[in-house]
């Protein structure tokens, strides 16, 4: 082989030597390796192979890696899917380092080859060879398996210098001592040095097979638990561990100290003297071991330093991380007031309502920081099992304590601020039902003896602040629902959303963003225009990604301009995020007949939809699709009711027996039900019937009776907020609706008209100006005179 000169890719090992003549398989999987490779890949396959001196350390520069190393040819290679190589590989010739340079995303070096000094006589030769192949053949008699074709191996090879780079390279001996081997100049020491790690390897497999060899006469003689103490005792004896006496020592300290209560302290004295007697390579060892972990670190008596409540403080606390719901932080400092006077937050339990992204969660992490508490969150959407409430038995394997305990124990203190988040994604599973698992934990009468399964004790949980949160009430059982005081959190306005992107999510995407107040700033029609034409939600999550979007684009221009501080103009978000994804005013100018805006509360807030009729020849069916829901049926099965005994007095050529009647509500993948659509279901009908279009600047919302009574719904403030955005200007509600909006900012209602009604004959006047006429005032025909047999004569 002619020597490689020039600057050659330098590929780092982490545990292990290549030694020439040796072909090896790698995995390549770091950065500057995978550069390395194809960079060799490109140019001839050759690559140096240098160790790193710290195995557990990146490599930075070439002073991480030991100097001597071997020259390798690339001799196969393939790529996986996530991007790493596993190649192939063939040493040729040792190398010292002479000079390095960084050369894209990795390391190339100038090498020189190292040739064996000293001259070796063929005496002193085969007394080496023989002296190895002695050696390896006691090394393989002390391994397990069949190590024939190995031996054969050995016996085949003539040349010292190829064994010896062959045993150095196998060989069960520490990478710093291949590394001295490696760098060895002279043949001979090489071998020597050699032999000598080989001999401590051969003392070492020595005293392992005298271990197995104790163990197999003690199994032949011994039932299984005499075995396996046998094993310990062996393994002490030969090794002089003594960890036992240590671990009972130190739990012994540690219950001493963790001020458990009467009954979890007799449980954890009962599990140290059974560790005591177990052997500390079953399976019961490692259980008892881990649940004495989880009762000594448990916060039995530890609470947090801050004891009294500062409701100013925590009224600063709130106001600085959440603009605007005032309703809800005075619902908030009120339970603490009540915290306050009583000196005491047991049965401390709120849960807050409300679609995503309008702060649920983060108010949590502000009451905590308000009291000074620790923050602790589980996630239980998804949670299908009451052990990952409750825990799991320690008679299985691989048993956990509850989500629960755990959290807990991560506070490190008994009163932490507990967020429950997303308690209405609990599902009924095969394992149980985790809603019924949450009763005694938020039960104030139970919790205090709280039982987690793992933990087989009771832990008092009185301490902790719960705080639940959800998107809707639906799918949370009653009797949980009955423990919680429920917080409303409606979505925002876009006022509110101007002022929440201006203080609080602006300042915090330029922060993460690296990014200074002065280098970028946004212009209210920019900011104003995000909000309308680019988010449309409940909440701010997604207003939030958008501002990142922004400071992601003007980023690379801020270091184009070097530095000097840019604007986002209007004009700027086209360019960013592409055409307007929502118009301002999304009703429109004008609908067809039979077509009608409506409003709808769902799980992520208000919304509107529309409500779309067509008739066509039939025999009086009425057809429904959207994927209505049994209510929603109902409610269009009464409008069409109601319409049949009210529109005939207004149009007598009206005839329904020949009509086919379809009402269909668009966005058909989305289940909806519900009564509130009765009022929109109904003027849509007479919208299509009459011919007469309906103003789209007009929503409404309302359950309908077959008496014609317009009833109350909830969600009013969500859908008003939905009504106000989408650009709708009047609005119908039932005339008990009416004490909702005092729920609804100023601003919004200023620009809204409001028609409580009370009858349906008054839905249509608004909506059609029809003038239907009350029952009292319909003159109805006098009845026809019965016949004899029509009277029963």
């Amino acid at each position: 082989m002619s020597y490689v000169s020039g600057y050659v890719p330098v590929i780092p090992l982490k545990n292990s030597v290549l030694f020439p003549d040796i072909s090896m398989p790698l995995r390549i999987g770091r950065e500057k390796s995978i550069s390395a490779l194809q960079k060799a890949l490109r140019d001839n396959h050759w690559v140096i192979l240098l160790t790193q001196k710290n195995p557990n350390a990146s490599v930075d520069k070439i002073e991480d890696l030991y100097q001597v190393g071997t020259l390798a040819k690339v001799e196969s290679f393939r790529m996986e899917e996530d991007g790493s190589y596993n190649i192939f590989v063939k040493a040729h010739q040792r190398i010292r380092l002479i000079h390095s340079r960084d050369s894209e995303g990795h390391i190339e070096a100038q090498t020189e080859a190292l040739e064996d000094t000293g001259r070796l006589d063929k005496k002193t030769e085969e007394a080496l060879l023989s002296s190895l192949r002695q050696l390896s053949d006691d090394l393989l008699d002390l391994l397990p398996g069949n190590t024939r074709q190995i031996r054969e191996m050995i016996a085949e090879i003539e040349d010292l210098q190829t064994l010896v780079n062959m045993c150095a390279a196998y060989a069960d001996i520490n990478i710093s001592d291949k590394q001295e081997i490696l760098e060895i100049p002279v043949l001979k020491d090489r071998a020597l040095k050699l032999l000598d790690r080989l001999q401590e390897l051969k003392e070492r497999l020595k005293i392992q097979r005298g271990i197995r060899d104790k163990l197999q006469e003690s199994f032949q003689q011994n039932q299984k638990e005499s075995i396996l103490r046998e094993q310990m005792r062996v393994i002490r004896e030969e090794l002089g561990d003594n960890e036992g006496e240590d671990l009972f020592t130190k739990f012994k300290d540690k219950i001493d100290k963790a001020g458990m209560p009467p009954e979890a302290l007799e449980l954890a004295k009962n599990q140290l003297r059974r560790l005591e007697t177990s052997n500390s390579a079953s399976p019961e060892y490692q259980m008892i071991r881990t649940h004495l972990e989880l009762m000594t670190s448990l916060p039995w008596n530890q609470s947090s330093a801050q004891q009294d409540i500062d409701l100013e403080a925590a009224e600063r606390v709130l106001n600085e991380d959440h603009y605007g719901l005032d309703k809800i932080k005075k619902r908030i400092l009120q339970h603490l007031a009540v915290m306050k006077l009583r000196k005491s937050q047991q049965g401390s339990i709120l849960m807050f309502i409300g679609p995503p992204g309008v702060g649920k969660t983060s108010l949590g992490k502000s009451i905590a920081r308000a009291l000074g508490k620790k923050y602790v969150r589980v996630a239980l959407g998804g949670v299908r099992d009451d052990a990952e409430i409750r825990g799991h038995r320690r008679t299985y394997i691989g048993a956990l304590p509850g989500r629960i305990i755990a959290g807990i124990k991560k506070a490190g203190e008994n009163d932490p601020v507990f967020i429950l988040d997303e308690i209405d994604k609990l599902t009924r599973g095969f394992g149980g039902d985790p809603a019924s698992a949450m009763l005694e934990v938020l039960d104030p009468e139970q919790n205090n003896t709280f039982q987690d399964h793992y933990l087989d004790t009771p832990f008092d949980l009185s301490k902790v602040f719960f705080i639940a949160t959800a998107n809707s009430l639906e799918g949370i059982p009653l009797p949980l629902l009955d423990r919680m005081e429920v917080i409303d959190l409606s979505g925002y306005t876009i006022d509110e959303k101007r002022q929440i992107a201006r203080n609080h999510l602006w300042p915090k995407q330029l922060k993460e963003h690296g990014l200074e107040d002065n280098q970028l700033q946004i212009t209210d029609q920019a900011l104003t225009k995000l909000l309308t034409h680019y988010t449309r939600e409940a909440g701010v999550r997604d207003l939030q990604r958008k501002i990142a979007s922004i400071c992601k684009h003007m980023s690379l221009k801020i270091i184009k301009a070097e530095g000097l501080p840019l604007r986002v103009e209007e004009k700027d978000l086209e360019e960013i995020f592409g055409a307007e994804r929502f118009s301002a005013d999304m009703i429109g100018s004008l609908l067809p007949p039979g077509v009608v805006t409506g409003l709808a509360w769902t799980p992520v807030g208000g919304d509107i939809l529309f409500i779309e009729s067509a008739q066509m020849p039939g025999k009086g069916n009425l057809l429904l699709t959207g994927q209505l829901g049994e209510v929603m049926q109902e409610s269009a099965k009464i409008a069409l009711t109601l319409l049949k005994s009210r529109l005939p007095l207004l149009d007598p050529l009206l005839d329904f027996a020949k009509k086919d009647i379809h009402v269909h509500v668009p966005a058909g993948a989305i289940p909806k039900d519900g009564p509130s659509a009765g009022i929109t279901m109904l003027t849509s009908m007479a919208s299509m019937l009459l011919n007469k279009p309906v103003d789209p600047k007009i929503a409404m919302t309302g359950e309908i009776s077959l008496r014609g009574s317009v009833m109350p719904v909830g969600g009013i403030k969500e859908k008003v907020i939905a009504a106000h955005r989408a650009g709708v200007q009047e609005i119908l509600l039932c005339k008990r609706n009416e004490k909702d909006l005092k729920e609804i900012p100023e601003d919004i209602r200023k620009d809204l008209r409001f028609h409580f009604v009370e009858d349906v004959n008054e839905v249509l006047k608004i909506t059609l100006g029809l003038d239907v006429p009350k029952w009292d005032q319909v003159q109805l025909p006098p009845p026809s005179p019965l016949s004899p047999t029509d009277a029963g004569t």
